[in-house]
């Protein structure tokens, strides 16, 4: 069974309290509520409230243990944003975005079919196994061709194809 807690126009940006939702997901609701306990950051505060709401929820609407539960999904979305000014020099403003989030957990207590607890780390995402890898390129100064880098040896082909003798670039001299 799934028990959801929702925090609503928190007074944090969703960058900053998604770095702290994403530590807590897949862990059981005793172990994130210690991990938040001792976060130094703001966000670690509001998640906690959220979590300790959707414990509550758990226990007394669903009538579930809290040693079951796990943390299923635990996500911030953006609210809205607080649009500001700043006076500035010579009568002129600058713009201040006092940004804001929604905070939602979702718990949950099924256990999956070998008999342990469903984690985020057991679902497999089959997609991506089957997904064909892509290399990634080097910068462009990894290959040279940066202002500073010295001239490279260049090959040259002969008329069938096949590579001949190997030649230096000519190189500009600076009198």
């Amino acid at each position: 069974m799934q028990v959801t807690s929702t925090y609503r126009y928190a007074r944090i940006s969703a960058f900053k309290a998604r770095e702290v939702t994403r530590a807590i997901q897949g862990r059981s609701a005793s172990d994130a509520l210690d991990l938040l306990t001792f976060s130094p950051k703001k966000a670690a505060l509001l998640v906690k409230k959220t979590l300790k709401s959707a414990i509550a929820n758990a226990e007394n609407n669903a009538s579930l243990k809290v040693d079951t539960l796990l943390i299923k999904e635990a996500v911030v979305g953006e609210g809205p944003t607080y649009k500001r000014f700043r006076a500035r020099a010579r009568g002129s403003a600058s713009p201040l975005r006092k940004r804001t989030s929604h905070i939602r957990i979702i718990l949950s207590d099924d256990i999956g079919s070998d008999g342990r607890k469903n984690s985020a780390e057991d679902v497999g995402d089959v997609a991506s196994a089957d997904a064909p890898k892509v290399r990634q390129q080097k910068p462009s100064a990894a290959r040279g061709k940066s202002k500073g880098a010295p001239r490279a040896q260049v090959k040259k082909k002969d008329t069938e194809g096949a590579e001949a003798k190997t030649e230096k670039k000519p190189t500009k001299n600076k009198d």
